[in-house]
């Protein structure tokens, strides 16, 4: 495409108010962020409806914010982008609202992008040579997918969690052993210090699935030690079981990835997600596609977390594509990845 495409893509589908401007679905011209982290860590996790209100006070100064900090107008946007599913419902109104109300007033095309499609484009910013077919594991609070990337906008899911996903027990045990929210970042910086073998809690395979996920064992083996060491009186090593817990979830995850790519002959393996910033992690999936020949791909940690950015990165792709939306376009917050 000879035209440089300029997406302003929106983002609201939990408590981080976002708007950015992408050009050709990797180039970042501006990623403002207005993070409800501080406001929902007094309530131990996220509010809807406080999310929802957060975003209708943020949504016009971050949208305009990028446009400033792009350095475009809004008459040079070819495309508006923005997040219609999955997530907190009232949370996705906003930004739907938002996003065709300006593409009704600006006469611009609307394009709706599914969240865990932008976490998987996400590595399209800062990989410019990556190209699909790929398989990507998206590790989020929400979402713990295996997909392969067949080829931009197309999608099949291999893999996934039967319960938990992997944030969410890293956010209920965070609580469990009174580091409060947000989980993921605390655990990962309290297991530093401990020994991440001291206990052995378990891994869980699906008969039938080995591709799939199972977080709750986990969680619940962690509860039960801790209930064990209070009621036997013994002392409770927070940083051990930090270190012992994401061992588990980090084992899971990476095994199961690796036997996926294997078995599919994939050469290159992305993640995607809140929790592909976790450090562990990153370290060994790092080690094991170093080990099989393959190449691993993992976005920044501020493109890991919710951002408009990768928004207008799948955005792009969409509409090049042809993929646009009416103004009747809603909500969907049990959205499935590869539905339109």
């Amino acid at each position: 495409m000879d035209k440089d495409i300029l997406i302003l893509a929106i983002e609201s589908s939990c408590d981080e108010t976002a708007a950015a401007v992408v050009k050709n679905g990797r180039i970042v011209l501006s990623n403002v962020i207005s993070s409800q982290i501080a406001l929902h860590t007094l309530y131990g996790g996220v509010v809807p409806e406080i999310a929802s209100r957060k975003h209708i006070e943020k949504i016009n100064q971050v949208i305009k914010e990028a446009l400033k900090e792009a350095d475009v107008t809004l008459e040079e946007i070819d495309a508006i982008g923005v997040t219609y599913g999955p997530g907190l419902v009232g949370a996705l109104l906003v930004g739907v609202a938002e996003a065709k109300a300006i593409s009704y007033a600006a006469k611009k095309p609307l394009v709706g992008v599914h969240h865990i499609e932008g976490h998987i484009s996400a590595n399209f910013i800062e990989h410019k040579d990556l190209e699909p077919p790929f398989l990507c594991l998206i590790v989020s609070g929400g979402h713990t997918h295996l997909v392969i990337v067949k080829d931009y906008g197309k999608y099949e899911i291999i893999g996934r969690t039967h319960d938990d996903a992997a944030g969410e027990a890293f956010d209920k045990v965070a609580r469990a052993i009174g580091l409060g929210y947000p989980g993921g970042p605390k655990v990962d910086k309290l297991a530093r210090e401990g020994n991440k073998y001291a206990i052995s809690f378990p891994r869980a395979n699906i008969a039938d699935s080995p591709y799939d996920f199972s977080f709750s064992g986990v969680k619940s083996a962690v509860l039960n030690h801790l209930n064990s060491c209070e009621m036997k009186k013994e002392e409770i090593n927070r940083a051990d079981i930090a270190a012992s817990f994401q061992e588990a979830v980090v084992d899971a995850l990476v095994t199961k990835t690796m036997t996926a790519a294997k078995d599919l002959k994939l050469s290159k393996v992305a993640m995607a997600g809140g929790v592909a910033a976790n450090s562990a992690l990153r370290e060994a999936m790092g080690a094991e596609c170093a080990k099989r020949g393959i190449t691993l791909y993992y976005p920044s940690p501020i493109f890991c977390t919710d951002n408009a950015a990768m928004i207008g990165a799948a955005a792009y792709y969409e509409f090049i594509n042809g993929t646009r939306h009416g103004l009747d376009l809603n909500a969907v917050p049990n959205l499935k990845i590869g539905q339109r």
